[in-house]
């Protein structure tokens, strides 16, 4: 039986930032991802949808994605969320503690998680994938076949390998020894809107994405530059 869902995707900020509500189109309950750069147009999707949202999920704590002050700039994104919305900010538990370093929220205003875990929005389960590599707590979220995977896996593409906290080696045992091994018709969809369509899917991602594509470790670290 097909689970019912309610997902949609939203290109925000200049960064061509894709922001997600997922959730239960029954229960009318959603939660938001990656929220950031414009709030009040992510909310007001829902509300014309008719949807509350009551969890806040990110992939990774960077600004682009989380919010927070960046490169002498602040990105609006979680801290304005919670300002507005009863709502605890889901990051991967090796990552929570950091986001105090870009973000006003309070420890009380996050929930750490980790792979493997499950969370409910209404009567849809969402389940924590966890893919460092991008960054160490790196996490997709896997529902009713979609992912939504962050800057984790691209459209033909992956995330970059040369900021800090980030790791080839762990990317590709992501890629390559968590993510290959989905279903070939689970539906990505990536953190940004880096290709020439919004979606894609775990079977052409693994024919036709070269970085899901390398035998060996050793291949890959050479392509990447590592």
């Amino acid at each position: 039986m097909t689970t019912a869902i309610y997902l949609r995707q939203l290109e925000v900020g200049p960064m061509q930032n894709y922001a997600y509500l997922v959730g239960d189109p029954i229960k009318r309950e959603a939660a938001v991802i990656d929220a950031a750069w414009d709030i009040d147009a992510i909310l007001a999707v829902a509300a014309e949808d008719g949807m509350r949202i009551t969890k806040a999920l990110v992939t990774h704590f960077h600004p682009d994605h989380l919010g927070g002050r960046f490169m002498g700039m602040t990105i609006t994104g979680a801290t304005e969320l919670v300002a507005k919305l009863p709502v605890k900010v889901h990051l991967n538990k090796r990552e929570a503690g950091m986001v105090n370093r870009v973000t006003d929220l309070s420890a009380s205003d996050v929930v750490s998680v980790d792979g493997g875990e499950t969370i409910t929005v209404g009567d849809l389960p969402i389940t924590f994938v966890h893919t460092p590599g991008h960054t160490p707590g790196s996490q997709c979220f896997l529902t009713a076949g979609n992912l939504i995977s962050g800057d984790t896996l691209f459209i033909g593409s992956c995330g970059r390998t040369d900021l800090p906290g980030s790791d080839p080696a762990d990317l590709y045992h992501s890629l390559n020894g968590i993510l290959r091994n989905l279903p070939d018709d689970t539906v990505v969809y990536p953190g940004h809107n880096y290709a020439d369509r919004p979606t894609s899917t775990i079977g052409h991602e693994k024919r036709r994405n070269m970085f899901m594509r390398f035998e060996s470790l050793d291949d890959f670290l050479r392509f990447v530059g590592a």
